[in-house]
């Protein structure tokens, strides 16, 4: 439904699995494939991988809840050019799906730094679960507040609209109890959030 209000982008195929998807990509030849990492009988990183063997020209942007350290790598090795949290704004897709068609990589800044770790590391690490349920992107934009920037710096700095900055904002002031931008710093320290 999302897609489908995104100016410049048509949908061409919908897949309930990864073989559905390999399959209709050899068949309907996209621009761009946005590929779900966990699917059942052929998962993300498996279609990922015939769809870029047998067609070069198609590009796949993985779009996950899943932002750990394997599956950011296992989806860039797979073929990937483009990797999204399920937290990204519409206009955040439309970006990426633009920029990967212009053959450019994207990465969702809430992951990049697990595929720093896996890189630096020589082998991927489980990443450690945020507290009370912080999604990485939260985690980002609290690390962020934490930091002092203002709602348009982190929007700046993530490439995400101010108001996708302020859902972000009160869904984290909920699930941590806060009642401000002031208390949420105080967590933020408290928890090991900040960038310093």
């Amino acid at each position: 439904m999302l897609l489908g209000l995104l100016p410049g982008v048509e949908i061409v195929g919908t897949a309930a699995d990864g073989d559905q998807a390999a399959e209709l990509a050899r068949e309907l030849k996209p621009d761009v494939v946005l590929m779900d990492l966990r699917m059942p009988r052929c998962d993300g990183i498996e279609a990922t991988r015939r769809i870029r063997t047998r067609d070069r020209e198609v590009q796949v942007v993985a779009l996950t809840t899943y932002a750990d350290d394997r599956s950011v790598l296992d989806a860039l090795q797979a073929g990937a050019r483009g990797y999204l949290t399920k937290d990204a704004g519409s206009e955040e897709i439309r970006r990426a799906l633009s920029q990967v068609t212009r053959g450019a990589a994207v990465i969702d800044p809430a992951v990049q730094h697990h595929l720093v770790d896996a890189l630096t590391a020589g082998a991927p690490r489980p990443a450690s679960p945020a507290p009370d349920g912080l999604t990485p992107r939260e985690v980002d934009v609290l690390t962020l507040i934490a930091d002092g920037l203002s709602n348009t710096e982190i929007a700046q700095r993530l490439f995400v609209a101010e108001a996708t900055v302020k859902s972000h904002i009160n869904r984290i002031l909920g699930k941590i109890g806060a009642r401000d931008r002031a208390q949420a710093v105080g967590y933020a320290y408290r928890h090991g959030l900040t960038s310093g």
